[in-house]
């Protein structure tokens, strides 16, 4: 897993493909209730499927993140994962973006999502 600080709150994670991903964002998840002060970029370049594990702990990070007024972006997200969203119903909760750059200027807006839990 490659860490980038994109600016001082604004943290990036190229994670891996299954199995891998699972550790992945459970670790990126204690980093994120550790400094509770960064909005995360999540770089899927190298992921072509999630498993319902991954999709679950996405689910918590993204309202962990929420609750402290914090954003979760997925960038490069390939089309069999995109599916497995919109398969799922989840496609509404995620904001996805083209690339890194397109997900840094995403959050330099000034939206925020609604919480639909």
């Amino acid at each position: 897993m490659e860490v980038e600080n994109l600016t001082e709150d604004i943290i990036a994670f190229e994670i891996e493909r299954e199995p891998a991903m699972a550790g992945e964002l459970k670790t990126i998840a204690f980093i994120v209730e550790d400094r509770r002060d960064c909005d995360v970029v999540l770089d899927f370049t190298k992921v072509d499927i999630i498993t319902s594990p991954s999709l679950a702990k996405l689910l918590k990070m993204r309202q962990t993140l929420l609750d402290v007024g914090r954003r979760l972006i997925l960038c490069s997200v390939h089309p069999f994962t995109r599916s497995a969203f919109m398969v799922t119903g989840l496609d509404g909760l995620f904001e996805c973006a083209d690339d890194k750059a397109s997900a840094l200027a995403l959050l330099q807006t000034d939206w925020f999502p609604k919480d639909t839990t």
